[in-house]
């Protein structure tokens, strides 16, 4: 029997040792070769990722400042449009302001020569009444614009109410001057509220003296005197009669108001006769009134207190010897 051949057996044997070493070299290789690549790829995406999401950031902060820009942008077209709307306006009530002062002018000079011309008729009518009436002859007139000017005191009976002080106020106090004005002098003044409350505390129950200091302190505290009121003149005109009213005096009321909100415009008038009337019929003091009519800049349903008021007064005016003036704008 033939033994196999060791050589070729051997030889086999180292050179799949050698092979499988190569691989395993080969693998090997690889291995180390190929095992920091996964962490720079997984670095790399965590670094962009952060990139994108900073840059996101970045985005969203500059849109919300533009939104922002956009929103301050608007608002100031908005005050420019409404800055040039409020120039066109002053420049519209400019030219009306221009027109106004020439008309004035114009007014002015031909007033002017109206003064001129009534001084000169005055003058002529003065000359023919001499010559009619004599030397001695006299015309007496104790009315100015229908309102009889006779008394030698003067008592103001002021509404204070809220719709009085906040609207007709300064028209108000010009009324009073112009009242003033009718008396150049006068032997005792006095200024109550429609409740009967007094200007000047100090004056309760006595005449203030006319003099031109009181009267100019009469228009200044006049400004800011506002005691409470009920928007009825009643209880100032009643209290004014028994106060005040001696035999021998002349005396005038003078009611400025906008509104009566009393229950019974016959009961004023009755209680008003009784108190204000002597046994043969005569009249204790004169009444006027002058109305503002500030309660019909309101809706007609809400106007009915200043109609009251107005026809109290004129009924009033009329009974006792006096005038009631209806203004047509109480500014």
């Amino acid at each position: 029997m033939r033994k196999p051949r060791r050589s070729a057996e051997e030889f086999s044997l180292s050179f799949l040792d050698v092979i499988c070493c190569g691989f395993g070299a080969i693998i090997l290789l690889l291995m180390i070769t190929k095992i920091a690549e996964p962490l720079v790829l997984e670095e790399s995406t965590r670094d962009l990722r952060g990139q994108i999401a900073a840059l996101q950031e970045e985005l969203y902060r500059l849109r919300g400042e533009s939104v922002v820009l956009n929103r301050d942008l608007t608002a100031r077209r908005e005050q420019l449009s409404e800055s040039l709307e409020a120039v066109a306006r002053l420049e519209g009530d400019l030219s009306a302001v221009k027109g106004q002062y020439r008309a004035s002018s114009t007014d002015a000079d031909v007033n002017s020569r109206l003064v001129g011309q009534l001084e000169s008729a005055r003058q002529r009518l003065t000359d023919e009444m001499k010559r009619l009436l004599g030397a001695q002859g006299r015309r007496r007139n104790d009315a100015i614009g229908g309102i009889p000017v006779d008394s030698e005191y003067v008592i103001f009976i002021i509404d204070t109410s809220g719709s009085m002080f906040n609207y007709a106020w300064p028209r108000a106090q010009r009324e009073m001057i112009n009242i003033l004005d009718l008396y150049p002098r006068v032997k005792g003044v006095q200024v109550m509220s429609d409740e009967g409350e007094y200007m000047f505390s100090s004056y309760r129950g006595q005449w203030i003296p006319d003099t031109p200091a009181r009267r100019r302190a009469i228009v200044s505290r006049f400004a800011t005197w506002n005691p409470y009121s009920n928007s009825s003149p009643v209880e100032g005109i009643v209290q004014a009669i028994r106060t005040f009213h001696e035999p021998g005096r002349r005396i005038s009321l003078y009611v400025l108001g906008d509104e009566f909100t009393g229950s019974s415009i016959a009961q004023v008038i009755d209680v008003v006769d009784r108190i204000n009337s002597e046994s043969g019929g005569e009249r204790l003091v004169r009444i006027h009134a002058v109305g503002f009519p500030t309660q019909f800049a309101r809706p007609d349903n809400l106007q009915v207190t200043g109609i009251r008021f107005a026809s109290l007064m004129r009924d009033l005016a009329w009974r006792n010897g006096g005038t009631f003036v209806g203004l047509n704008d109480y500014r």
